[in-house]
């Protein structure tokens, strides 16, 4: 390279860094010096002197430099951005893993708690009202499986544990079929609305998982 071209592309370099905001300076972190006007300047005044093909070919090849160098700098934010919210992700997804086991531990024992409990927990009655039937089911109920037992409930019996199906012989709250499964959680099962409860809550667990479950079943066969 000749001794003006290469001095053209020095100063077609300098002028295209002026053309566009002194972009390498920039994404270097370099400070530009007072004579840098001067400079930049005088460079212009040869860059005239070239010829006009040769002016574009200089400036073309100083806009590509400063292009790539826009090029880095930008795939380097882009990455540490990437990075950043990588990091902010997983910090989120151990959060949620944490809350999600503490929940589910939590509820473990609680299920544990309330199943321990038995119709000796509650005193005997000769009659029992919706409300009193209701009351000791949300004691033995998980509380976040509550709603899914009560739909069951409604839905076979409105509560009522003397409830029975005049043609098929189901009985009581769940309509269990023969009536006589729910011996297998206490004698008193006629009189009784806490050992029916009982009979139900393992009924759900056993066959569908959970109460949610079982209502989940319900809702598609309207049977369980």
């Amino acid at each position: 390279m000749s001794r003006i071209s290469v001095r053209g592309f020095a100063v077609a370099s300098a002028t295209a860094v002026t053309a566009v905001g002194s972009v390498v300076g920039v994404a270097s972190g370099s400070v530009a010096q007072p004579n840098d006007a001067e400079a930049t300047a005088s460079d212009a005044t040869l860059l005239a002197d070239l010829p006009v093909g040769q002016q574009a070919q200089v400036q073309t090849a100083s806009l590509a430099q400063q292009a790539g160098y826009q090029a880095i700098a930008a795939d380097e934010g882009a990455k540490k951005d990437a990075e950043e919210a990588a990091r902010k992700a997983a910090a989120k997804t151990a959060v949620a893993k944490k809350e999600a086991a503490e929940k589910a531990a939590k509820e473990r024992a609680e299920a544990k708690t309330k199943a321990s409990r038995s119709a000796g927990d509650f005193p005997v009655q000769s009659s029992y009202s919706v409300s009193q039937i209701q009351a000791m089911a949300a004691q033995m109920v998980p509380s976040g499986q509550f709603q899914c037992f009560s739909n069951i409930v409604d839905h076979e019996s409105s509560w009522n544990y003397h409830a029975v199906n005049a043609s098929s012989g189901a009985y009581g709250l769940f309509q269990a079929l023969p009536a006589g499964k729910y011996a297998s959680a206490g004698a008193d099962w006629q009189t009784n609305p806490a050992t029916q409860i009982k009979w139900g809550l393992n009924y759900m667990d056993s066959r569908y998982g959970s109460p949610c479950e079982a209502w989940s079943f319900w809702q598609a066969n309207h049977w369980y």
